[in-house]
């Protein structure tokens, strides 16, 4: 069935397929073609065909159980990850803030009205809050995202917490749209978020935003804790100002980046300086 608002350029076949792409979501179980054929509300013919090629291009694998993604999707997101330079500037100040807290620490940007996990260094433990790079959150319920949020304007805001969450998570807590915007106020002024077991229970965070060089919230920066190791009191005492202090120094080396003249090299030709 055609989109809704579609152009006639629009290639149906390819949404079809990235459709395919995305039901997989964060299961971690193999699906059979019904599955996916429920999943995505396709025919199962449709959606066999649609199998059979990205096998062919190596996205999927059919296992006796069912259908699995390989880990060449990881193309599709690190090709966005990469290209914004976000990665190879945070990725050795995540690693030091491990090192400092010993907390979990990443980095999301947001999409919609979720967060997105682009970066995640992990730190060794028995226990441990386990998610991966391109896992979603509902943003209003996250320390990332209520720094992402409180950064857009009225109609920004509006446009993101309208988008319907594609999180397979249900926070813990929901609360209503007056005292989440008092709540994004209060983050405005003073520069960084905390959640306390408001997306699962034993879990608390902080976060600081990542800006460019014009002031823009491009992403935000966190850390993660257990309950039962970290007490609300020394997560804002203690490790928000090692956070907040990661958050200037990737802000910084994201914009020295971002501005440095670059050389563009034509084959046959003498470089020339240009503005990337």
């Amino acid at each position: 069935m055609p989109r809704d608002n579609a152009g006639p350029d629009f290639i149906e076949a390819l949404a079809r397929g990235l459709d395919v792409l995305r039901c997989f979501g964060s299961r971690r179980v193999p699906m059979s073609l019904t599955d996916i054929a429920t999943a995505t509300g396709l025919a199962r013919p449709t959606a066999r065909r649609i199998i059979l090629t990205l096998e062919h291009l190596g996205y999927v694998r059919p296992t006796p159980e069912g259908v699995v993604l390989t880990p060449r999707v990881l193309e599709l997101g690190m090709a966005y990850t990469l290209s914004t330079g976000l990665w190879e500037v945070a990725h050795p100040h995540l690693r030091d803030l491990v090192t400092h807290t010993d907390q979990a620490a990443s980095v999301a940007q947001l999409d919609g009205s979720d967060i997105l996990y682009v970066a995640r260094v992990e730190v060794p433990k028995v226990v441990s809050v386990r998610v991966d790079v391109g896992a979603r959150l509902p943003a209003a319920s996250t320390a990332l995202g209520k720094v992402l949020l409180a950064s857009l304007d009225a109609d920004g805001l509006r446009a993101a917490l309208e988008t319907p969450t594609r999180s397979p998570v249900t926070p813990r807590r929901q609360r209503t749209a007056e005292d989440l915007d008092a709540e994004l106020r209060e983050i405005r002024a003073r520069g960084w978020a905390s959640t306390d077991e408001e997306v699962a229970a034993g879990i608390r965070s902080v976060a600081a935003p990542l800006r460019d060089g014009d002031g823009r919230t491009i992403a935000a920066v966190n850390i993660t804790a257990i309950t039962a190791e970290v007490s609300q009191e020394r997560l804002i005492e203690e490790l928000l100002p090692l956070v907040l202090s990661a958050a200037s120094a990737i802000s910084r080396e994201y914009e020295l980046i971002h501005s440095a003249p670059q050389r563009v090299v034509a084959p046959g030709r003498t470089a020339s300086p240009a503005r990337g």
